[in-house]
């Protein structure tokens, strides 16, 4: 199989690139070449800016593909590119889509590939499905492969998947927690969520490729694993060896006060909804899908490595204030109310 991803290095893709690598596919990653060295050495690089079209028609004027993935189309304007690029040139095209696209508020916690697409809160769910729309739009009218793949909450040893943190990441948080001071839980931590280890998706998302089955389809991925928020917050305090000081905020109060960290989008249109995936689609398209890495098993690993390398302890001072000021105003609102009765 020859194939080309646009981009390659993401959380996502890193895992698919390496087990493709070790399986002997023909890979090429088209992308900047600012991680490119983390690639195992037979894989193959262009190095180019996607967003130059002409640059990249130029770079694989003599390539054909048998799949062609990019995991870095965010907006319409991108899928179209792609399109005038590889139309004739690739017998699928997959485009990683999102699961925040279903619906919210969702009519029903079960979500299936069916689930219809809507989400008035964010404008990155909503660019991604201006972009399925594209797709499946060229797939009906021309026959253009398209395969669309819509993950969820997906995590790799570089960063703890958390509802709330800063534009720096998860480190704040566990620095929090390892100081004994309380982190801010959206909602009552109740709802539920699903946690995905790279390394499963990369085994289902290998197999949809040149498959068949998955030319004009849909097909969302995620473990079958589900967990409340206080469970996810528990086990990563527990993998720290220290107590969980939880502070459970409203998802509305958060989004009110939280302008800069787009909490709309992120929670109301995402994360505050609970979510159980049902996969069958998938397993039927890929019978050998089964997902292994348990969370409080994939977080060990995660912490760990965080842990082990200061270049991933990336400190958020403006972040951290944000959370005291969120925790504060809340304690003194509740001091005062109840002094007033």
């Amino acid at each position: 199989m020859k194939a080309l991803f646009i981009g390659g290095t993401g959380t996502i893709s890193t895992a698919i690139t390496k087990q493709l690598a070790a399986s002997g596919c023909e890979l090429y990653l088209l992308n900047r070449g600012s991680r490119n060295d983390i690639l195992p050495p037979n894989v193959q690089t262009i190095t180019a800016d996607i967003n130059d079209e002409t640059l990249v028609a130029e770079k694989l004027s003599n390539h054909s593909f048998d799949v062609v993935c990019d995991f870095i189309g965010f907006t319409p304007e991108h899928v179209q590119r792609d399109y005038r690029l590889f139309k004739g040139k690739t017998r699928q095209y997959i485009f990683i889509s999102s699961a925040s696209a279903y619906q919210k508020p969702l009519g029903d916690y079960r979500i299936t590939e069916g689930t219809p697409l809507s989400n008035p809160y964010w404008e990155y769910s909503r660019n991604k499905i201006a972009c399925e729309e594209f797709l499946l739009k060229k797939y009906r009218e021309e026959g253009f492969p398209i395969t669309i793949v819509r993950p969820s909450h997906t995590y790799d040893n570089r960063s703890v998947p958390l509802g709330v943190h800063g534009k720096n990441g998860s480190w704040q948080v566990i620095k929090r927690m390892m100081e004994g001071k309380p982190v801010i839980i959206h909602g009552d931590g109740t709802s539920l969520w699903t946690m995905t280890h790279n390394s499963d998706f990369a085994q289902a998302f290998i197999g949809l490729m040149g498959n068949i089955h998955a030319i004009g389809q849909a097909f969302q991925i995620t473990s079958d694993e589900t967990l409340t928020w206080n469970q996810v917050y528990q086990t990563i305090a527990d993998c720290l060896n220290v107590e969980l000081k939880a502070y459970h905020v409203s998802s509305e109060f958060l989004d009110a006060v939280g302008s800069n960290y787009d909490l709309k989008g992120s929670l109301i249109g995402d994360k505050a909804n609970s979510v159980v995936f049902d996969n069958t689609k998938l397993k039927q398209a890929v019978p050998h899908y089964c997902a292994t890495v348990r969370f409080d098993q994939g977080i060990k690993e995660t912490i760990n490595n965080i842990l082990s390398n200061k270049e991933l302890q990336k400190e958020d001072p403006e972040f951290d204030q944000w959370c005291d000021k969120v925790i504060n105003a809340l304690e003194n609102a509740k001091k005062a109310i109840i002094a007033s009765l």
